[in-house]
């Protein structure tokens, strides 16, 4: 069976599925459909089965709907995903919608009925049940699969839909004309089951495809099969219409080599994002491979993109349509770029509201974010918009679906996008509204990206958990590239890279990155910053922990070399920083932030940290110059630890025994590194007010303090964090 397969893959294992119960096998069916995007996208897609159970209060045996409940996605789904109903009890809910419609109440009995599900719960399952239950429900088959596959859709959203489900299935599909989900759908389907009996898949116009059969596996196969072969019609009128050379009507503009590309995204990525985020911030996902730089560089790509998706699941995220922008990327340079972009902004924001007025109901939501997610760019390729890097993610696959659909469609006759007034039920329904309501309150660096330079160790690893803990995107940085990258994978082991489709190179990111970079060199740093904008679209702040502690020798002198090294990486390098992130944060027009790292050290006068402890007066005054030069657009304020050993690059084994014998503390040669941290930690703690050790994660929490809002009238200010050291008392 597996080899019988071109275009989808046979994963069904018969060994794996006998060590299951019947829930148990669902979720392996669903997480194998959901494997893979050329079944259905994630998020998408709905699989259920109908088992018999021992009712818990009667002890009856009773037959369940097990269905994939509302949210989730197939690939990843566990049994806690998947709600349980009582199949009768959904059956009776028909009576009473026909109740509802013959008094005159049958527009509101739809959205009525997604409420009434829950008194059909089963066993006081949690999970709040899909509102395309009555599909699964209302059809004949004990096992349904609701798939979402491109080019199943693309036959979908055809102009000749109906004619072409026949001519590729015969009578193995019916067709149903566009219905919005719910239960006058699941009706039809059960109607169109039992006048066809023979009938095993329903093609649901504009939406995807529907399939069912008493066995699981004939039911996986199955879904399989009708993939298989809308795909197979598909490519063979695709390649005799002249393959890639040909689609979407073939290329009108080259794709820029790979270096100016790159250059183009860096410099254009923070502006534009500055431009959609004016109502709330996005993070951005850049795609530029093959197959979407040939639907781009097309001549029907300002045709078809004007149309917008067809599938549901697709514009939920992508939005009606998406902006192209008509740039010639071999004959317009970058400020031509700018102005079309701008103009095509204004033209959609007026698009977005224009389609709002004409669509609205008296009931309907306010009016959401007028700007695009999804920008289409000839010659780079495209950007998807999201609130954090998973959803952007999720936005670029779902478009990149809709440029298959596209394709697909254009292969066999011609695309057709769904109405806009049939967009608009969906995209402001109100149970959707509802639910948006329920997903809980966005944390408080939501939306935000934090570059923390110095990551790698110490208090800037600190940092960098202590940020994403509240939100944040992180961008690690360290001169040492392998320490960055260990922080920014503690950090994605523990948090997940979020759903979607990763991709590659620098959009493959997550929650984190690990970038290098050497503060004290500005080509470095650019390079750094321009990373972040490829892979997040910009950032939001920068807190420079980096430093560096040079001792005097035992004469009390410093040799001028290590004194211009401290002075080059512990306040040029925050300079050369803030420099090269104006530029950044100019072009954005975003409020920031910027906390460089001064020390206890630039107000307390001592032998043998000459060079640190100037270096950090130096820093400190730095901050409030800086503060001056980047208003009103960027806070900076410092933070001002006093000896942090535990953790500390700063503080190797050498440094610590060194320290406890200038300071005639008792220790042996062989006593582990731990220990003597902690004696020499304990020291430093006994000369301050609370006499507690100083910890990496006490210095985190001032950075996060000013780099969220909590502090937002607070600029030019050190916050110290020194455990009360009398002597740094300002005076």
């Amino acid at each position: 069976m597996p080899n019988s397969f071109r275009y989808v893959n046979h994963l069904w294992d018969d060994a794996q599925a006998a060590t299951l119960d019947p829930v148990g096998r669902l979720v392996y069916r669903s997480n194998l459909l959901g494997s893979d995007q050329r079944i259905t996208n994630t998020g998408g897609g709905n699989t259920s089965s109908k088992t018999a159970e021992k009712d818990p209060l009667s002890g009856e045996t009773v037959e369940v709907l097990w269905v994939k409940g509302s949210g989730g996605d197939l690939r990843t789904s566990t049994r806690e995903n998947f709600s349980s109903l009582y199949q009768q009890k959904l059956l009776n809910l028909q009576k009473l919608y026909a109740a509802r419609g013959d008094k005159g109440l049958k527009s509101h009995a739809e959205d009525d009925m997604v409420g009434m599900y829950t008194h059909a719960t089963f066993n006081l399952n949690p999970r709040a049940s899909s509102i395309d239950t009555p599909l699964h429900a209302f059809l004949p088959g004990r096992h349904v699969d609701h798939m979402h596959p491109n080019a199943i859709i693309a036959i979908a959203a055809s102009a000749r839909c109906e004619e072409l489900t026949r001519e590729i299935f015969g009578g193995e599909m019916a067709y149903v004309p566009w219905m919005r989900p719910g239960f006058e759908l699941g009706l039809a389907m059960q109607g169109i089951a039992r006048k066809n009996p023979k009938v095993r898949a329903i093609m649901m116009g504009q939406h995807g495809f529907i399939s069912w059969s008493d066995d699981d596996k004939q039911c996986y196969t199955a879904t399989l099969e009708f993939i298989e072969k809308a795909s197979a019609f598909i490519e063979a009128k695709y390649a005799a219409k002249g393959g890639d050379a040909a689609a979407f009507g073939g290329q009108k503009y080259a794709t820029l080599d790979e270096a100016p590309r790159r250059a183009t995204f860096a410099a254009i990525l923070p502006w534009l994002r500055g431009q959609v985020s004016r109502q709330k911030r996005f993070v951005g996902t850049v795609q530029d491979d093959a197959k979407i730089l040939r639907f781009v560089n097309s001549h029907e790509a300002a045709r078809l993109a004007e149309l917008g998706t067809s599938c549901p699941d697709h514009f939920l995220r992508t939005k009606i349509k998406p902006l192209y922008v008509d740039w010639n990327p071999q004959a317009e340079d970058l400020s031509a770029l700018k102005a079309k972009l701008s103009r095509g902004l204004d033209k959609y924001r007026a698009d977005y509201a224009a389609y709002y007025q004409a669509c609205k109901h008296p009931d309907s939501p306010a009016m959401r974010d007028p700007n695009p997610t999804v920008v289409l760019i000839p010659g780079l390729g495209m950007i998807a918009w999201g609130k954090d890097k998973s959803e952007s993610r999720v936005t670029a696959e779902f478009y990149n679906c809709a440029v298959e659909v596209m394709r697909g469609a254009e292969a066999i006759d011609r695309y057709v996008s769904l109405p806009q007034q049939e967009a608009f039920d969906i995209e402001y329904w109100l149970l959707e509204e509802a639910k948006l309501k329920r997903m809980p309150a966005e944390k408080e660096l939501a939306r935000q990206v934090v570059v923390v330079v110095g990551a790698g160790s110490g208090i800037g690893r600190e940092t960098a958990h202590r940020l994403v803990k509240d939100g944040a995107h992180v961008v690690c940085v360290d001169l040492n590239e392998a320490a960055a990258q260990a922080t920014a994978k503690e950090i994605t082991d523990k948090l997940g890279l979020g759903i979607g489709v990763a991709g590659t190179g620098l959009s493959s990111c997550g929650p984190a990155l690990g970038l290098a970079a050497n503060i004290t060199d500005r080509t470095s740093i650019r390079r750094m910053l321009d990373d972040v904008a490829i892979a997040y679209g910009g950032f939001d702040s920068i807190c420079v922990t980096a430093g560096i502690f040079v001792p005097s020798d035992t004469t009390g002198h410093i040799p001028d070399d290590k004194w211009a090294l401290t002075f080059s990486i512990n306040v040029t390098g925050s300079y050369l920083v803030a420099d090269e992130a104006a530029k950044t944060w100019r072009d954005q027009g975003l409020r920031g932030n910027l906390v460089l790292t001064t020390s206890a050290n630039a107000v307390v006068s001592k032998k043998g940290s000459l060079a640190y402890d100037t270096s950090k007066a130096a820093a400190s005054h730095l901050v409030r110059e800086l503060a001056v030069e980047l208003a009103p657009l960027v806070r900076v304020n410092g933070v001002a630890p006093a000896t942090v050993v535990q953790g500390s690059a700063m503080f190797p084994r050498e440094r610590v025994i060194g320290s406890l014998a200038k300071y005639g503390i008792d220790y042996r040669d062989d006593e582990p590194t731990e220990s003597l941290v902690s004696k020499l930690a304990q020291f430093y703690a006994d000369r301050t007010l609370t006499k507690a050790p100083i910890t990496p994660a006490d210095q985190a929490e001032a950075y996060f303090l000013l780099v969220s809002s909590r502090l937002c009238k607070t600029t030019g200010q050190t916050l110290t964090v020194d455990g009360g050291l009398h002597e740094a008392f300002l005076r």
